[in-house]
């Protein structure tokens, strides 16, 4: 076997332990069952390429490339602790593979237990499918995506590794009512709200993790109606959920630029945006010392959704998603 050959061939291998003991020593995966999910799938036949850079200027690495320099950045970009970017389309960025340690903490945030059927919302490369597969069987993970080339490579990638969940083209927003009741929803595109139908899909008592602005939001459901939740502590950020348009606030005058850069700032920006102009959300922000993430919550119900500081009956409240 010619050196070229076993870089090809034996280096993922040794990538892959290597990512697992670095997340365990991360604090990331302090759960044996997630542990042993992360131990028994392999990044890289879900990233058998990448690209690099921005709009025109990409460069798409491959495990298949003739350059074995080319490959070898191609394998330490799959067990980098990073996103990558997997799906390009006119320049934008479409689909990407989610960074590994966040990853970790959604599948521990979601507190799943041996029975739960999951909705994953944004299948992606299926890299996450097959984790949630190994810790709970396939026929109890379902995941949905809007884009046929998509999904047909989902299946095809956790096929290989002989996982077989359900995996389906359609509007995530919509969820999966064919496969309902769920126990657990998980997101893994950027939301602007927590579209209704979701509720009305899962078990009281579901708990559903999604991203909104910056955030996690850790919904409990209580029936098709009513769901609350806190924000967990750790930022994320993710591709938007296509058709779903979320609000970018812009530099306004009155705000410090260097607080538009500021991530706790940046979330309740976004997480207010429609609601406070921005002078009053830095106001209110400085007021409460600036407030982490977990000081803040969603409620849904069938009334609206709204986003709160502290306590849902308290006197910060605001509607969600509407700017």
């Amino acid at each position: 076997m010619g050196a070229h050959q076993a870089v090809h061939l034996v280096e993922p291998e040794s990538a892959h332990a290597a990512q697992v003991r670095e997340l365990v020593a991360a604090g990331v995966l302090t759960d044996p069952a997630w542990r042993d999910a992360f131990a028994a799938v392999p990044r890289h036949l879900f990233v058998p390429f990448f690209f690099t850079g921005r709009g025109a200027g990409h460069e798409r690495l491959w495990c298949e490339d003739p350059d074995p320099a080319r490959r070898a950045r191609w394998l330490r970009g799959v067990y980098a602790d990073t996103p990558l970017a997997t799906r390009l389309r006119d320049g934008e960025l479409v689909s990407s593979s989610s960074q590994p340690s966040l990853m970790a903490k959604m599948l521990h945030a979601l507190d799943v237990r041996d029975g739960d059927d999951v909705l994953e919302i944004g299948a992606g490369t299926g890299y996450n499918a097959a984790l949630l597969c190994h810790r709970l069987g396939d026929g109890h993970v379902t995941t949905v995506d809007l884009d046929e080339e998509i999904t047909e490579s989902a299946r095809s990638h956790l096929a290989r590794l002989g996982y077989h969940p359900t995996v389906l083209t359609g509007d995530g927003a919509r969820g999966a009512a064919a496969r309902a009741p769920f126990d657990r929803i998980i997101v893994t595109c950027a939301l602007p709200q927590i579209p209704p139908a979701w509720l009305g899909q899962c078990r009281p008592g579901a708990r559903i993790l999604a991203p909104l602005s910056t955030g996690l939001i850790a919904l409990r459901v209580r029936d098709a109606d009513f769901a609350e939740g806190r924000f967990l502590h750790t930022s994320a950020y993710f591709v938007p959920l296509r058709g779903a348009e979320a609000a970018h606030p812009e530099p306004t005058a009155g705000v410090p630029y260097e607080l538009l850069e500021n991530e706790r700032f940046q979330f309740m920006l976004v997480l207010t945006a429609g609601a406070l102009h921005p002078r009053e959300a830095l106001d209110l922000w400085r007021r409460e010392g600036r407030p982490a993430r977990e000081r803040f919550g969603v409620t849904v119900s069938g009334s609206g959704q709204w986003c709160w500081l502290d306590d849902p009956q308290g006197p910060y409240v605001w509607p969600l998603g509407e700017g």
